[in-house]
């Protein structure tokens, strides 16, 4: 399972990763909710690759003004591969 998220300051593809601010944790003993996160859970995973979202494009224009701007913007993002969920 890939899971697509921001891009991380200092992470290169292959490195191993730690999510330390999990939400919600389900096992078999049940549901544990955080507040706001459950202690002692952490997500660890395995960056695969990194790269550039589509283009998408923010057009600005004011009607009868004569005033148009139009801009591009590709998001930066990171596919890691969940290797284990401990809590």
């Amino acid at each position: 399972m890939l899971l697509a998220h921001e891009l991380l300051p200092g992470v290169e593809v292959g490195a191993t990763v730690e999510f330390d601010k999990v939400l919600l944790l389900a096992t078999e003993d049940g549901v544990q909710i955080g507040t706001p996160y459950v202690d002692g859970a952490k997500v660890v995973g395995e960056v695969k690759e990194a790269g550039r979202g589509d283009k998408i494009i923010v057009y600005k224009y004011k009607a009868k003004k004569g005033y148009r701007k139009k801009q591009g913007h590709r998001q930066g993002y990171m596919a890691t591969s969940i290797r284990a969920i401990e809590g």
